[in-house]
Formats: structure tokens, sequence, C-alpha cells
């Protein structure tokens, strides 16, 4: 009998080892799932939000209302009128652009970059280097070229080095365009590049203030006529010298 009851004890003392130790492997397993849980949740935490789709389109939306503010009142129009145009609060312009230079900058690399592209295109879309060079320049004044005219102001950093790096590409885009086009014998040979990017930026842009009602839709018409005098033969002698780009850059 007291065999018995050694046995049971003993019997008892395992069952309760068992269970405690049953006890300490489960708090043991959700502790660890905690600690993996809080390290996941704090990896999360450390990842870069992406911009929302509606912040990228307002973005876009000040840039775009900008860029015709610029060309039709000059790169100096109130911030105020051109958030009102964007459709956006002035909280959110100056969320996305803290200050006139900021903005005045993003405006500048996207008409710079876009107007590159339009080159691009024409080249690989017209055989004839004239048709290109004329494709380039209507589709140059959509892109709102006069918005440029910033880049020879003191507004803002005109060195900056992402201005530099697309104007360059602009420059040589337009500059391939002109070169194909006299090689060919299509385009007159005293004109430069810079006649052709002044010439863009004169008849794309209204003088600032005016308020002219409607004129754009003149523009292409009258860079029909420009273009009509830039084919050969030539009608007429210019006068003076053809507009370099280094002409361009003095100040």
């Amino acid at each position: 009998m007291g065999s018995d009851r050694l046995h049971r004890g003993k019997g008892r003392r395992v069952a309760v080892k068992s269970v405690a130790k049953a006890v300490a492997q489960a708090v043991a397993g959700s502790a660890t799932q905690a600690v993996a849980g809080r390290g996941t949740a704090s990896a999360g935490s450390c990842r870069v939000a992406r911009p929302r789709a509606d912040a990228l389109r307002n973005r876009e939306r000040i840039v775009s209302a900008a860029r015709e503010m610029f060309v039709e009142f000059g790169p100096d129009v109130p911030l105020d009128d051109v958030a009102r145009r964007a459709g956006v609060g002035n909280a959110t312009l100056y969320r996305n652009f803290p200050d006139r230079a900021a903005l005045t900058h993003e405006v500048v690399l996207a008409v710079t970059s876009r107007t590159t592209l339009r080159a691009e295109e024409a080249v690989a879309a017209e055989s004839d280097p004239f048709a290109a060079l004329s494709r380039f320049v209507h589709a140059a004044a959509d892109e709102r070229i006069g918005a440029l005219c910033p880049m020879i102001s003191g507004v803002f950093d005109k060195d900056h080095p992402d201005l530099l790096a697309e104007r360059d590409r602009l420059e040589e885009a337009v500059a391939g365009l002109v070169s194909r086009a006299q090689s060919a014998g299509r385009l007159r040979t005293d004109i430069a590049v810079g006649d052709v990017l002044v010439a863009l930026s004169q008849l794309t842009r209204p003088l600032p203030g005016i308020a002219c009602q409607g004129i754009d839709r003149f523009t292409h018409r009258h860079l029909q006529l420009f273009l009509d005098g830039l084919e050969t033969p030539a009608r007429s002698e210019l006068p003076g010298s053809a507009a370099t780009l280094e002409d361009l850059r003095r100040p």
C-alpha cells in the first residue's frame, strides 16, 4: 500500500511538471510571435510612404497651371492665382513648392524635358528633315515653350545641374534638326539654332498682362508663316547675323 502511494505521488509530480512545461512553452511561443510582430511593424514603419495618386495629380495640376500663367503673365504672376487656376488650395501649392523659385525650377525643368521629347519624336516620325523641323516647331508651341523665358531672368538658379543637363539635351536635339535640314538643302543657311528658339519663344508668348482673348488660335498660323520663311530658296537677305546658342547665353 505504501508502494502504491509512492507511485501515485511520483505520477502526480510528473504530470504537474509536464503541464508546467507545456505552459512555459506556450508562453514562450506567444512572446516570440509578439516580438516578431513588433519587428514586422517596426520594419513596416521604416518604409518610405509613396506619394498618393491624388497628391501627384495635384502637383501636376500646379505645374501645368504655372506653365500657362508664366506664358500669359510672366514668372512674377501671384502664386495664389496659380493655385486658383490649378483648382487647389494655397496650402497644397506651398506644401509642394515652398517658394516661387522652387515652382519656377519645376516648370522650366518640365517644359524643357517635354520639348526635347517632342524634338526626338519629330525626328522619328518624319523622314524629310524640314518636315521634322516643322513638326517640332508646332509641337513645341503646344508645350508652351514660352514658359522658358524665366531661364534668362534672375528669379531662380539657372545654373542648377538638373536644368543645365536638360537645357543641353534640348539644344542638342534642336541643333540636330537644324543641321539635318540645312545639310539636305531644305533650310536656309543664314540662320542658326538660336533663331529658331527665339522665334518660338516670341511667337508663342503674348505680351505679359495684355490679356488678349483667344490669341492662342493664331499661334500655329503665324508659326507656319515663320517656317515658310525658313525654307530655301531664301527670298530675302536677313539683317544682322544668325543667333547662336552662345548669343542667347550672354547677359
